[in-house]
Parts: structure tokens; C-alpha cells; sequence
């Protein structure tokens, strides 16, 4: 196999292939070598680069031509040599009869020397008027050369232009004139350097030792072109070979100066553009990972991709194998594309430049969607409110557990990804905090669920409590040495400093003190020592009696205050017939 698009390619050589490049996809001298089971592999299975046969892309394909001889019917010389002399074989074009027709299908048959078939312009279609052919190829080939073999006289100028976007704009490939100047703007055989190798040059090389019939014009897209030695490292000149169409405009024809002949109408006769054969030789581009191309569903040319490639030119990785960037293939590095790393956990992921070059250019995937109650970049911790259970691998669907943190006891919901351990409230313990520790009770605040309700030792209490502990009584006596009584329901607790706040609520007032303390929700006011010590002994959700002393040094808060010295008793119901009649005496002043 000829490797046409990564070496120089003489004009020599070219000829050469264009003899025997006659037919399209599947020729013999082009089928592959004997290769493992698919080209894009090596022994091992391991990724390498793979192109498609070399072939003639405009092999059966239809040609577009501005210009065919035959509607109407016409009549058209051929000049021929007998030595010095020159003598003239006339016949007819016509269009509706087979024998007699000269049609654009004639361009791209199979090229057979013993039944040599022609497309024929019309006679003496001159400057500036022009004739052109245009071949559309289906997809992106990288052309390695195009060729025209004659059937009249080759052009005196004549272009060969490229399209890398399906007809939509075109650029030069090629000029040809003896006139470069005149014609096309253009010095004659300019030299090819690194700064214009992606450019198209004109040349007047076509018109040595020009034959009146059956002579070759072959542009190579490579020859001459610096970087051509080394084409995988070189993105101007794998985009210069690249291209969907193809058009070959006449500009020109070479007259020989018969025009000037007395005979002038015998002399239009005789001129024309007649080609037998158009080929674009080249490969399917498939930026070295695929081997060949197929027809899709619609029919249209599409490289067979591998190595997790994708598109129409294996230009692009296939989804979710987005680790790193995509790369045409080289001789030396596959490149082969790579599935980003999720655990299993997501289908789809993006590219990251960033995260790519800090990994040392080894990957740059991020997952997206993480799955199963994950996160991360690839999916790989649980996500908040979930825990790693260690008995599966990250992988597994169910290597997060949730939380289940105690929506009052912890202080948030994310829970340690090892252990599960839930972040606690202060005097709250279990690994979702679930219960109070040692040393604590339950408050019911939602803001301090456990309380602390033994801060010093024993001894140290019983100094600092004045109230006897053990069963309490109400009587006239107690009853007239406070300066407040009023049975309470407590709500909640916080600790606020040195202070707790209880939230109660007043249902009856028996004796209401200077600040005249009345029914219904109030703050009660006691210092953390004496909750600590339990002198009162208080706890949310249960129902008191309260019996206490105006303290204008304590009460820097609005609300009740109670201390060591307040009676805070446990409330019972046949307290509040006892308790009228206490009211009732002071009214009459027995206090």
C-alpha cells in the first residue's frame, strides 16, 4: 500500500498512481495487507493508528459541468499530426443519441484505454467565459492528488479548487497558465516555503512537450511542501489536503494561434475541452481512527470509528469518554480516547482543561449527575447527609448510607463519611444523636435538648442551696414570706451564659408581687449554678408552683426570676383550693 499522505509525492509518481488508479473502493492493488482481525488494534489489543485504503474518491460519482456538447446538436473536429502536417476528423455531438454523446457520466467510468469515452464542452468556449467541473466527494477525503487526462488539447489555463465545506466557499488548490500573471494575479512557479506551504501556486510545467490529444495534467497536494515529511505534525498542511468537493475550472484553451487561420469556423470546430477521465486520489479522513469507511442509514460515507471516537471524521470523542482531549492519531501514539472515571455511579461527564493540566496531563473527566448518593468529581464520597458504608466498594449502588441524624439533637446534618458519627449538640451523644449524655436531661428546647443537671460535686451544692431538699409542704407561713406565688407550666429551656431562659406559661396567680405578674406566656429566669445544683429542680413539659421574692439585683431580665432560695415545687391539684384560701387571709391581712 502506498502511504501517499505522510511522504513527499512527486509529480512522477503521481502519473504513476493516476495509470492505476482506475476504479473506486475495493481495487485490487489497493485492498489492504494482511493484517490482525481489525487494523486499529495491534497482537495485544492495544490501540493504534489506522487509516482507510487509498482509493480514487471520484470513481462513479456524478460530475457538475457548466458547458457539454450536443444540445442542440453540433458539429466538432479533431486535430491530428501526420508528421508537420495537421489534418481534421470531423463528426457530430448529440446529445440524444448514445452513440454520438459526449455526457459528464464519461468523467469518473472506468477509464478503458480500448474504449476511450470523452466529456466534451462545447466548440470554442473562450476566455473570459469559463468551463467548469465540480465533483462533490460525500465527506472529507485528504486528497493526495487530482488528475485530468485529455481527450483535446490541454487548457492554456485552467484552476483546480477546493472546498472543505460542501460547495459553501471554495480555495485554490492549483493554478496552471502560461500567463500566471494575466491570468490569475500570480508569479509563475513561485517557490514553496514553510510561510506559504498553504497556499496554491501557478505553473506553466503543463504545457512541456505538449501533445495534441491524450495528454495527463496531475497536481499533487504534498509535493514540495516542507512539511510534507513530517504531515502528523503538521495541522496546516492536514488541513491543505483537506477537502468535500472539488472543482476544476477552464479558463483558456490553447489555440496553437489557429484562431488567426483564414478557416476560422473550421477553427472553432476543432476547440473544445474534452476530458476522459477525473480522479481524486486521496483517503477517507478519518484522523487515523478508523480503517475504512461505511454508508450510514442515509446512505451518506461515514468513517467506521474506533479507539471511543465519533462523528463523520472520528473528529470528536464518543460520549462519556471525555478524560482527555481528543487527538488525531500519529504513528508513534494512538491517542486513543478515554471513558471518564464515575464509579459507576453517572452517564454522562465533561473535559476540564484546567483539572488537566494539574493532573500532569492524565485526566481531565468530570462527572456530572453522580448517582446512588454520591458527589465529586468522579463520584467518589457520599454526598452530604450520606456516609461510605465500608463493607462494599465505592462502586456498589448502595456505598452510601444516609445519615438519619436526629433533627433536633445534632447540630447539622452531615455526618462523619467514615464512621456516620452525627455532629452532637452540646450535652447530646449516639452516632445519630439520638439521647442525652451522662450527666444530662432532656430539656425539649429544640435549640439545648440536654441540659446538664450535676456541674459540681455533692458537697459543693449543699453549700451553696439554703433550701432544705426532701418533701415539700405549703403553708400560711411560706405562703406569706414570698413576695410572689403562681402555678406555671414550663415549655422549653436554653442556656443563655450564665442564665437559663425557660419559656412558661402563668395559668394561675395567687399572689402577685411588685411587678404584678399576671396569666399567660412569660420568661422565667434562673442562673445556670442553681439549675446545675437542681436548687429548684425544674424540667421542661411539667407543671409548678412557683413561690418566690422580688430580686431587683438578679432580675437584669424581663420576666420572673427564681433562684436558690424560691420554692419551686411540683404542682398537685388540691393545692389550689388551699392556695384561694391563703389569698383570701392576706386580703384580710393574716400575713
Amino acid at each position: 500500500m502506498i502511504r501517499i499522505l505522510v511522504t513527499c509525492v512527486s509529480t512522477v509518481s503521481i502519473i504513476g498512481m493516476v495509470a492505476g488508479a482506475r476504479g473506486g473502493y475495493g481495487m485490487s492493488m489497493f485492498a489492504a495487507q494482511s493484517s490482525p482481525p481489525d487494523p486499529c488494534y495491534d497482537e495485544n489489543g492495544n490501540p493504534r493508528r489506522c487509516i482507510p485504503d487509498f482509493v480514487n474518491s471520484a470513481f462513479g460519482k456524478d460530475v457538475r459541468v457548466s458547458s457539454t456538447c450536443g444540445a442542440p446538436a453540433s458539429r466538432y473536429c479533431v486535430v491530428t499530426e501526420k508528421g508537420e502536417e495537421r489534418s481534421r476528423d470531423c463528426n457530430i455531438c448529440d446529445a440524444t443519441d448514445p452513440k454520438k454523446s459526449h455526457p459528464p457520466a464519461y468523467l469518473t467510468d472506468l477509464n478503458n484505454p480500448h474504449n476511450l469515452t470523452c466529456w466534451q464542452s462545447e466548440n470554442y468556449v473562450q476566455y473570459p467565459q469559463n468551463v467548469t467541473l465540480t465533483l462533490s466527494l460525500g465527506k472529507k477525503f485528504e486528497v493526495t492528488y487530482v488528475s485530468l487526462q485529455f481527450c483535446s488539447p490541454r487548457p492554456e489555463s485552467m484552476a483546480i479548487f477546493k472546498s472543505m465545506d460542501y460547495g459553501k466557499t471554495w480555495v485554490p488548490f492549483q493554478f496552471y497558465s502560461t500567463q500566471c500573471k494575466k491570468m490569475y494575479n500570480k508569479p509563475s512557479k513561485a517557490a514553496i516555503t514553510k510561510q506559504n506551504e498553504q497556499e496554491a501556486i501557478c505553473t506553466d510545467s503543463h504545457t512541456d512537450m505538449q501533445p495534441l490529444t491524450g495528454g495527463l495534467i496531475a497536481f499533487s497536494t504534498l509535493d514540495g511542501r516542507p512539511s510534507a515529511h513530517d504531515f502528523d505534525n503538521s495541522p496546516v498542511l492536514q488541513d491543505w489536503v483537506t477537502a468535500t468537493d472539488i472543482k476544476v475550472t477552464f479558463n483558456r484553451l490553447h489555440t496553437f494561434g489557429d484562431e488567426n487561420e483564414d478557416d476560422s469556423e473550421l477553427a472553432r470546430d476543432s476547440y473544445f475541452y474534452a476530458v476522459s477521465d477525473l480522479q481524486v486520489g486521496g483517503r477517507c479522513k478519518c484522523n487515523g481512527h478508523a480503517s475504512k469507511c461505511v454508508k450510514d442509514r442515509e446512505g451518506n460515507l461515514v468513517c467506521e470509528c474506533k479507539h471511543n471516537t465519533a462523528g463523520p471524521e472520528c473528529d470528536r470523542c464518543k460520549p462519556f469518554h471525555y478524560d482527555r482531549p481528543w487527538q488525531r492519531a500519529t504513528a508513534r501514539e494512538a491517542n486513543e480516547c478515554v471513558a471518564c472515571h464515575c464509579n459507576l455511579h453517572a452517564r454522562r461527564c465533561r473535559f476540564n482543561m484546567e483539572l488537566y493540566k494539574l493532573s500532569g496531563r492524565r485526566s481531565g473527566g468530570v462527572c456530572l449527575n453522580c448517582r446512588h448518593n454520591t458527589a465529586g468529581r468522579h463520584c467518589h464520597y457520599c454526598k452530604e447527609g450520606y456516609y461510605r458504608d465500608m463493607t462494599k466498594a465505592i462502586s456498589h449502588r448502595r456505598a452510601c448510607k444516609a445519615c438519619d441524624c436526629h433533627p433536633v439533637g445534632a447540630a447539622g446534618k452531615t455526618c462523619n463519611q467514615t464512621t456516620g458519627q452525627c455532629p452532637c449538640k452540646d450535652g447530646v451523644t449516639g452516632i445519630t444523636c439520638n439521647r442525652c449524655a451522662k450527666g444530662y436531661q432532656q430539656s425539649r428546647s429544640p435549640i439545648a435538648p440536654c441540659i446538664i443537671f450535676c456541674l459540681s460535686s455533692s458537697s459543693d451544692c449543699d453549700s451553696h442551696c439554703k433550701t432544705p431538699k426532701g418533701k415539700m409542704k405549703v403553708t400560711m407561713k411560706k405562703y406569706c414570706k414570698k413576695d410572689f406565688a403562681v402555678q406555671v407550666h414550663v415549655l422549653k429551656g436554653d442556656k443563655a451564659g450564665e442564665w437559663w431562659k425557660f419559656t412558661i406559661n402563668i395559668i394561675s396567680v395567687y399572689k402577685q408581687g411588685g411587678h404584678r405578674i399576671r396569666r399567660g406566656d412569660q420568661l422565667l429566669w434562673v442562673r445556670a449554678k442553681d439549675v446545675a445544683c437542681k436548687c429548684p429542680k425544674i424540667k421542661p413539659g411539667r407543671k409548678y408552683l412557683l413561690m418566690g421574692s422580688d430580686d431587683d439585683d438578679s432580675r437584669g431580665q424581663s420576666g420572673v426570676v427564681a433562684d436558690k432560695g424560691s420554692l419551686l415545687i411540683p404542682w398537685k391539684d388540691l393545692w389550689a383550693r388551699r392556695l384561694r384560701k391563703f389569698q383570701q387571709r392576706d386580703k384580710r391581712g393574716k400575713c
